[in-house]
C-alpha cells in the first residue's frame, strides 16, 4: 500500500519526461489509444518474471520492466523470492540509468532512470521478529531467505526501513496523518531546490541527487567538521563501501533539502546513515 502511494507524492513528468515515456511504451506496444499522462510510471512485475521481462529482451529486444518505469517506480514485491541473477541484472540499471540489450546482429539501449521500491518478508515464513511468534527454523530460516539477495544488489539499496505488523488496535484507532497533497507539495521543493542546484553547477541534465555524479555530491554536499567526522566513524565502523559511503551523501543532501535546508547538517548525514543500517522489510532506491 505505502509502495502504490508513492507516485501520488511525486511531482508530474516535465514535457520532455512525458515524451520519453510515452516512446518506451509505444515500442513496447502499451500506449493504449495514443493516450498520455504526466502521472509517472508504476510497474510492479510478478516474482516469477523472467530476465528478458525485467531488463529488455526476446526476440525484437522490447524494452522490459524497468524501462517502462523509466522516470516513475519499479516496485518489487517479495523480493527475494524473484530469481538472482534477474535481480543481479538490475544492477548496471540502478547504476548508469540505462538498460543494455545485446544481441548478435545489434545492440539496443533503453532508459531506465527508475526509483526502485522492493518490500519482503525477514524470513520465508514471515515469523521472524514478530512478537509472540517464533521462526520454526531460526535464525537460519531469516539468513538463507535473506541472504538471496547478494550483497552488491544490497549495496545498491539507499534507504532500507522495518515495517512493524500494524495490530487491529492500530488500525481501530483514529491517527494523525499527513495529507498526501501537503507531502507532495514538500517533495516539489525539494526537486526544484535540486534542479536549481544542479543547473548552477552547470550540470542542467541531472535534475535529482540520486543521479548526481560522486564528485559532484562531494561538493554539493560538503559537511562541517562534525558531520564529516561523524560520517568517517560510521563508514569505518558499518564497513561502507565506495559506492555505500557516496549514497549515504546523497540521502543526507536529499533530507536537507525536504527540510528547506541549504547545509547538510549532522542530523541528516545520522538521519541517513541510521536509514542505511536499519532492518530489511522494505528498501528503496532514493
Amino acid at each position: 500500500m505505502l509502495a502504490a502511494r508513492l507516485p501520488s507524492i511525486l511531482p508530474p513528468l516535465t514535457a520532455a519526461e512525458l515524451l520519453e515515456v510515452s516512446m518506451i511504451h509505444s515500442i513496447a506496444g502499451q500506449l493504449s489509444g495514443g493516450k498520455l499522462s504526466d502521472r509517472r510510471p508504476f510497474r510492479t512485475p510478478h516474482h516469477s518474471a523472467t530476465m528478458a521481462a525485467l531488463v529488455g529482451g526476446g526476440l525484437r529486444a522490447r524494452p522490459g520492466e524497468a524501462s517502462l518505469a523509466h522516470h516513475g517506480v519499479l516496485f518489487l514485491d517479495e523480493l527475494p523470492e524473484f530469481a538472482p541473477q534477474v535481480l543481479d541484472a538490475l544492477r548496471q540499471p540502478l547504476e548508469t540509468g540505462e538498460c543494455n540489450i545485446a544481441r548478435a546482429n545489434h545492440r539496443v539501449s533503453y532508459p531506465a532512470s527508475i526509483q526502485l521500491v522492493a518490500a519482503m518478508n525477514p524470513c520465508r515464513c514471515g515469523m521472524a521478529g514478530e512478537p509472540g511468534h517464533v521462526c520454526a527454523r531460526g535464525s537460519r530460516c531469516m539468513s538463507e531467505y535473506q541472504g538471496r539477495i547478494s550483497g552488491p544488489m544490497m549495496d545498491r539499496i539507499d534507504i532500507r526501513i522495518d515495517v512493524p505488523a500494524v495490530s487491529a488496535a492500530d488500525l481501530i484507532r483514529p491517527m494523525a496523518a499527513e495529507r498526501s497533497a501537503d507531502v507532495a507539495r514538500r517533495v516539489a521543493r525539494a526537486r526544484d531546490m535540486q534542479r536549481e542546484r544542479f543547473t548552477a553547477a552547470g550540470v542542467p541534465e541531472v535534475t535529482t541527487n540520486a543521479r548526481c555524479a560522486t564528485s559532484l555530491i562531494e561538493t554539493l554536499a560538503e559537511l562541517d567538521a562534525g558531520g564529516l567526522q561523524l560520517l568517517r566513524d560510521a563508514a569505518e565502523k558499518l564497513k561502507f563501501s565506495a559506492r555505500g559511503y557516496h549514497r549515504v551523501l546523497k540521502v543526507a543532501r536529499t533530507l536537507a533539502d525536504l527540510d528547506g535546508k541549504s547545509i547538510v547538517g549532522r542530523i541528516h548525514l545520522a538521519e541517513a546513515i541510521s536509514y542505511r543500517i536499519a532492518g530489511e522489510r522494505l528498501a528503496a532506491v532514493a
